[in-house]
């Protein structure tokens, strides 16, 4: 969508726009009602401070949307399919990095009650299991303060993708 389609879109439409690149109603609402930007830089900056920070109930919400790195989703939806195109450099061909990927995941679950998030786009899956290893060592506190970090630069860069001048 070019950006003068965005800034002129009714709110629903605009917030449409806007959910797949994380569903935080609060996020959506102060992004939707900052229009019109001048540039595309400054709807991605704006994005990325209205992020900032994403309170703990945000980032469970949005966690419900996301699936385990190296397990592509299947559904039909825009975020579905951000997610596949992110998680390109994880190939499911690769046995080795998938069992690897699969073991870590449930070490990480297991410690933190929820899914390994990461933002994987541009990263290979040695790059995201090395991470993935890394993290399993921080604590609660630590993770919490990544993950939401991770959250808004996923959706700054699914906005990006989105918006074009």
């Amino acid at each position: 969508m070019k950006l003068a389609e965005f800034n002129s879109a009714d709110p629903s439409s605009a917030a449409d726009t806007l959910k797949p690149c994380i569903d935080v109603t609060r996020w959506v609402d102060a992004v939707t009602a900052a229009r019109p930007f001048l540039t595309r830089e400054a709807l991605l900056a704006f994005a990325s401070a209205a992020a900032n920070p994403f309170t703990p109930a945000e980032v469970e919400s949005a966690m419900a949307h996301h699936p385990r790195i190296g397990e592509r989703p299947t559904a039909g939806t825009a975020e579905a399919s951000m997610s596949r195109s992110e998680q390109a450099g994880v190939d499911p061909a690769d046995a080795a990095a998938a069992e690897a990927l699969a073991h870590g995941n449930r070490e990480y679950e297991e410690k933190f009650g929820r899914v390994f998030l990461i933002r994987a786009a541009g990263r290979t899956a040695p790059e995201i299991l090395q991470a993935l290893n890394s993290r399993l060592a921080n604590t609660p506190a630590e993770e919490d303060t990544i993950v939401a970090q991770q959250l808004r630069e996923i959706a700054v860069l699914r906005l990006e993708g989105l918006i074009t001048e």
